[in-house]
């Protein structure tokens, strides 16, 4: 955490959240049958976090540096709204996906666990890092979760960002 703001504070005015995949909404395994076709593991705790951040009025994105139709179906159960796969250069998707949604980079959230997450991490309002990420990745985010990716991390960034926002409370009271 920075001396200058808290994970909160940098919280709070975030209109677009954004998810790497593979380590974050996984758990960072390739898992591939004999015949190639691909599997992934994604946690449902996470998924419905973001669905209570998007019901709170936050943007969603998915920048992955892998194509995979798994993730192309997940992020349409789960309602996000843009998905930019096959792009290891990050920073320049982030340029593209900030041409469809007119947000500051102070606006901006991103939770990744690897190098090429790295540069967009350092760029955004709120970069974080998932507890399972990369130790260099660690040092150089905002912030880190406490779980690891694909195992709840998601979700704990959903609600740091809900918590900043005041929207929380309301969204789990909905389930009492």
């Amino acid at each position: 955490m920075t001396t200058e703001m808290t994970l909160l504070e940098r919280a709070r005015n975030i209109r677009l959240a954004i998810f790497d995949v593979d380590g974050v909404l996984t758990d960072g395994r390739l898992y591939f049958m004999p015949d190639g076709t691909e599997f992934k593991s994604f946690n449902t705790l996470d998924g419905h976090g973001i669905k209570m951040l998007i019901a709170s009025g936050v943007q969603t994105a998915i920048i992955s540096g892998r194509n995979s139709p798994l993730v192309e179906r997940r992020a349409a159960n789960l309602g996000i709204q843009h998905l930019i796969q096959g792009r290891e250069d990050k920073l320049t998707a982030l340029a593209e996906l900030r041409e469809k949604v007119p947000v500051e980079l102070d606006e901006i959230a991103f939770l990744g666990d690897d190098l090429p997450d790295l540069p967009v991490i350092r760029r955004v309002g709120l970069g974080m890092a998932v507890a399972s990420a990369d130790d260099f990745v660690r040092q150089h985010a905002h912030g880190v979760t406490l779980k690891a990716g694909g195992a709840g991390a998601a979700r704990e960034f959903c609600e740091l960002i809900m918590r900043a926002q005041g929207t929380l409370d309301a969204a789990q009271a909905e389930y009492l």
